[in-house]
């Protein structure tokens, strides 16, 4: 476990890491210091709960969480923050992951989730949006992402 991070990373399910390792992957390219963690809201609440906890103590600013199916994970781990949580749906039950994607969007008033595409482009897109807020106060990553922006144009 890393003593400082600034996004926690959290997947319902072992099955789900290599999608989210793309998560992971984008933010450590960005130099975002960030973990990757298994805790199901279904299987283990309170060591979700334990987890949230902690990842705020060692200074998370920003939580993405990946789930399929009923994909709770997200706006379980929202309802404990107020810091920001970005839900990564992942294709684990309905053709092309709608039934994920759905869960994660339509979280009620005042627990808000922003919700990325299915599977590994929302991942990384997820990764990318949780260094945006994170630029909005730190020079060091806003330069990355701006490094980053003109790679993509020069491609």
């Amino acid at each position: 476990m890393k003593e400082n991070i600034q996004v926690a990373v959290i997947m319902g399910s072992e099955s789900d890491r290599e999608t989210m390792q793309a998560c992971v992957d984008e933010l450590e390219r960005l130099g975002v210091a960030c973990e990757l963690r298994v805790s199901s809201a279904h299987r283990r609440p309170k060591a979700t709960v334990e987890y949230v906890e902690d990842a705020l103590r060692r200074g998370a600013k920003v939580f993405i969480a990946g789930a399929g199916m009923a994909a709770a994970l997200p706006g379980y781990v929202a309802s404990l923050t107020m810091r920001p949580v970005i839900g990564v749906p992942l294709a684990s039950g309905l053709p092309g992951g709608i039934d994920a994607l759905f869960a994660i969007v339509q979280m009620p008033p005042g627990v808000p989730v922003a919700t990325v595409a299915v599977g590994m482009a929302g991942a990384r897109n997820a990764a990318v949006l949780a260094a945006e807020i994170l630029a909005l106060s730190d020079e060091r990553i806003a330069g990355a992402l701006q490094d980053m922006r003109e790679q993509w144009h020069r491609s």
